[in-house]
């Protein structure tokens, strides 16, 4: 990050959002937008966003992979047919 470019006042973005918008696309880089000198806001270019959410994505995936092996270990699991069985049965569902 170079603070003297990836940080501005949200006015400064304001009156050269054209100039601004271009370097974001240019230096890759998220520009942080301060108000009264406190940072406010984060604007990124959008292809740069949408790798963070599937960086995201894959986390929770990986956690959600994590928790069930955990629960597999711990013995917290019971069989398919038990569970359905227990889903009919509080939901009133005959089969």
């Amino acid at each position: 990050m170079d603070i003297t470019q990836d940080i501005q006042a949200l006015t400064t973005f304001r009156n050269n959002s054209a100039a601004l918008l271009q370097q974001l696309k240019k230096s890759k880089r998220p520009l942080i937008l301060t108000v009264n000198g406190k940072a406010a806001a984060v604007v990124q270019e959008a292809e740069a966003y949408q790798h963070l959410l599937d960086i995201a994505a894959r986390a929770d995936a990986s956690e959600g992979i994590r928790q069930g092996r955990e629960d597999v270990a711990k013995g917290r699991v019971y069989p398919a047919r038990d569970a359905l069985k227990a889903f009919r049965r509080k939901h009133g569902i005959s089969g």
